[in-house]
């Protein structure tokens, strides 16, 4: 009996309150800035697509689908880290603050682009925006993000290096070397594998037996996390613990972000080995379209102020083709130059 009446008090008794975690608010600023510049990166790609085979030639890998990851990526970072990245890097080069103008004319290979016209679509730099490429070998950014890291750790600096790269570059044994180090030396540094799903044209699961690529960190018990590519949102907050942690405490993450390429892997690439149904399974989940019904449900827009917004990026991804159409070739004497650069060693004899 007292078994039973102990029991039953134990089952009338108040509960304690579960803890729910809160996700911090947005700001209607940030979500504004990030409606925008989604927007300015999936017209500027739209329209190098278009422009594919007439003024823009060479390689051409297109971004579209995947903006959230560094809008959200950039916008919890400051202006003073560093940023690189692989070849599908035009998204990149915009968030971080390079003009369209200087990245159409990059395009079109011309000397006002951000390399002069040298580096095309897969290889754009601009040291005035911490922005070091843009590299066409696979894997080949990830060592160098390390180094970058590494030189702000020697050199007593603030500043933190996010390091970016494809689900295929996971697979290059550069990765395992450099977070050996990476964790070995503390650097401040955030890996962000960007996994839209197909290395080329294979498709993540036939490449491994762990497809969540996150769990590779864990291996050098580096924080990892996966996060949800398609929300800004989800981004901007682990990329900035992330970025925090690096800062303070001088620990590298890294982190999966689950996103999604709506073409193919370049340009000529017509993307055979996916379904149709697949794709517009991502569509509807589409970063850009998550963000305007957030403005509009929040009365923060109208339909009238978002076409007004799109309006207007697409005024500036004409003129940057127009700056990049009435923009010089570069002069055959440009190949001698930035092959080597002059540096003085005042701790070498003659």
């Amino acid at each position: 009996m007292a078994e039973t009446a102990e029991k039953k008090k134990a089952a009338t008794a108040p509960k304690a309150k579960e803890e729910v975690k809160q996700t911090p608010a947005v700001s209607k600023e940030m979500y504004l800035h990030w409606h925008e510049e989604m927007l300015l990166m999936r017209r500027f790609e739209e329209k190098a697509g278009q422009l594919y085979g007439s003024n823009i030639r060479g390689f051409l890998h297109l971004y579209i689908g995947q903006e959230a990851v560094v809008t959200g990526t950039v916008s919890a970072i400051k202006k003073t880290d560093r940023i690189i990245t692989a070849y599908r890097d035009h998204a990149h080069a915009i968030a971080a603050g390079i003009s369209p103008n200087a990245i159409m004319a990059e395009l079109f290979g011309k000397i006002t682009g951000c390399s002069k016209g040298k580096g095309g679509s897969m290889h754009m730099f601009s040291k005035e925006h911490n922005f070091f490429g843009g590299h066409g070998i696979v894997g080949a950014q990830i060592p160098m993000g390390a180094g970058l890291a590494f030189a702000d750790k020697y050199n007593g600096n603030d500043s933190i290096t996010v390091c970016f790269m494809g689900d295929g570059a996971v697979r290059q044994g550069a990765l395992h070397e450099t977070f050996t180090l990476a964790m070995l030396w503390k650097l401040p540094i955030v890996f962000i594998c960007e996994n839209n799903m197909y290395g080329m044209g294979t498709a993540v699961e036939r490449t491994t037996t762990i497809p969540d690529l996150y769990k590779i960190g864990l291996g050098y018990e580096m924080p990892s996390a996966q996060v949800n590519g398609m929300q800004p949102e989800d981004v901007y907050f682990a990329v900035k613990e992330a970025a925090e942690r690096a800062r303070k405490d001088q620990i590298p993450t890294f982190l999966e972000i689950k996103t999604y390429r709506y073409k193919g892997h370049s340009v000529s690439d017509p993307a055979k080995y996916r379904t149709r149904e697949e794709v517009d399974e991502y569509k509807h989940k589409d970063p850009i379209e998550h963000v305007q019904k957030i403005l509009m449900d929040n009365g923060y827009l109208t339909e009238e102020g978002i076409k007004q917004v799109d309006d207007k990026v697409k005024a500036q991804v004409e003129e940057s083709v127009k700056f990049a159409d009435e923009s010089a070739i570069p002069d055959v004497s440009e190949l001698y130059k930035d092959v080597y650069v002059q540096q003085d060693y005042p701790y070498l004899i003659d």
